[in-house]
């Protein structure tokens, strides 16, 4: 690695950031340029998810995710110790509400306990409210070590980091173009031209548009999923500790509605996870010509649709009716209903789908010919995301 030479990250969320702050600290003299399409940093992914830094309990042992997942929570805990950011270790419940989900219940301990996941026990029905005094059901997985931070925060420390290593963070620098000029990539944010001697894509909801500017393949295609948010009353916020999620369906990535508290001392519940047709924008029923045609125009859409649209009925009806929303959330948390909330913010998640319709679950990193392209990296991104800044210049400079 040659100290000055030159590498260009796109995206400026928590992952792109972690990228760049990694790279000046293994290489000092290295002249990093961030390039961020928005006004500001984490204003996608970063800046509208649940703000949980998860323990591992969830992932496939052995699988990238898992041991990211591991790395990057004490990472960032060491991390926000350092430079007195929120981290709140809460603890979450993940709750089997009866027999029925005792089969995929077990197999998630077995899942954790191969994850280490710290401080973990196995609680039984009296035992819940011991943890949860208001949460009900006929087992629970207790993680302690589970919490919660500002990741938009983290976000802004990374970049004071950056740029006090002398490294440049660019705002509305939208990528409109890459091609290489003999040994270099240039990058083109409308006028202006940034060549570079390595490049990390890290585009999160546009990673797939991004990995084709720079020659990769077509697929996986991200197909967004909006995730909504609501806010409980405050008469009812302090009746939730923690956390409280149900015990995930193994079918899909997403963990379920939830119940969870913020650093900022509010209550949500969510989110769910209903299509959505615009990449950039969170109000409900926003649609982009260009969006909505990549989605209806890649094969693996229709496959996913026709394998799981019993789901995707469930999921717009309880978006459209509070009722329905809660009523899931209500089996493990009964006192609140939906008298007792309002709608909250809504997110965007990055889902990236095969073209033969299989939701990719692991995090998925390419590199080829200089350029290193961050393809999928849905939750837990954010709380893995100083690992993941370690793996990808790793691979940078195998």
């Amino acid at each position: 690695m040659s100290a000055d030479e030159t590498v260009g990250v796109v995206g400026g969320g928590i992952v792109g950031l972690a990228v760049a702050r990694e790279l000046l600290r293994r290489r000092p003299g290295t002249r990093v340029v961030v390039l961020e399409a928005e006004d500001r940093l984490g204003a996608h992914q970063t800046g509208h998810n649940s703000g949980v830094v998860h323990a591992g309990i969830y992932y496939r042992p052995g699988s990238l995710k898992a041991r990211l997942c591991t790395r990057g929570r004490d990472l960032l805990r060491e991390y926000c110790t350092e430079h007195d950011l929120p981290y709140d270790e809460v603890g979450k419940l993940v709750v089997a509400v009866d027999a029925a989900e005792r089969g995929r219940f077990d197999a998630l301990e077995r899942t954790a306990r191969e994850n280490e996941v710290p401080g973990l026990r196995r609680l039984e029905a009296a035992e819940i409210a011991d943890v949860e005094p208001h949460a009900v059901g006929a087992a629970a997985l207790h993680s302690p070590r589970t919490a919660i931070t500002d990741f938009v925060a983290v976000c802004a420390r990374l970049a004071r980091d950056v740029e006090a290593a002398g490294g440049q963070v660019l705002l509305g620098a939208r990528v409109t173009g890459v091609r290489r000029e003999g040994p270099r990539v240039v990058v083109s944010c409308g006028d202006a031209r940034h060549p570079v001697d390595r490049l990390v894509v890290c585009g999160g909801l546009q990673s797939d548009r991004l990995a084709g500017l720079v020659g990769g393949a077509r697929g996986p295609v991200i197909v967004p999923f909006r995730g909504e948010y609501m806010t409980v009353r405050p008469a009812k916020r302090d009746l939730v500790r923690g956390m409280v999620y149900p015990v995930p369906d193994p079918r899909y990535p997403f963990l379920g509605v939830h119940f969870t508290r913020t650093v900022a001392g509010e209550l949500e519940v969510g989110p769910n996870a209903v299509l959505a047709l615009d990449r950039g924008a969170y109000r409900r029923l926003a649609m982009s010509p260009r969006d909505t045609a990549a989605v209806l125009g890649w094969p693996g859409f229709w496959r996913m649709a026709a394998r799981h649209w019993r789901t995707g009925v469930r999921e717009m009806y309880g978006s459209a009716v509070a009722s329905a929303y809660l009523r899931t959330a209500q089996r493990y948390v009964p006192a609140i209903g939906s008298a007792d909330v309002v709608r909250g913010r809504t997110g965007l998640r990055a889902q990236a789908v095969e073209r033969d319709g299989s939701l990719v679950d692991d995090f998925v990193i390419e590199t080829s010919d200089g350029v290193t392209s961050v393809r999928n990296a849905p939750s837990p991104a954010a709380t893995s995301s100083l690992a993941i800044a370690e793996h990808v210049v790793d691979r940078m400079y195998l």
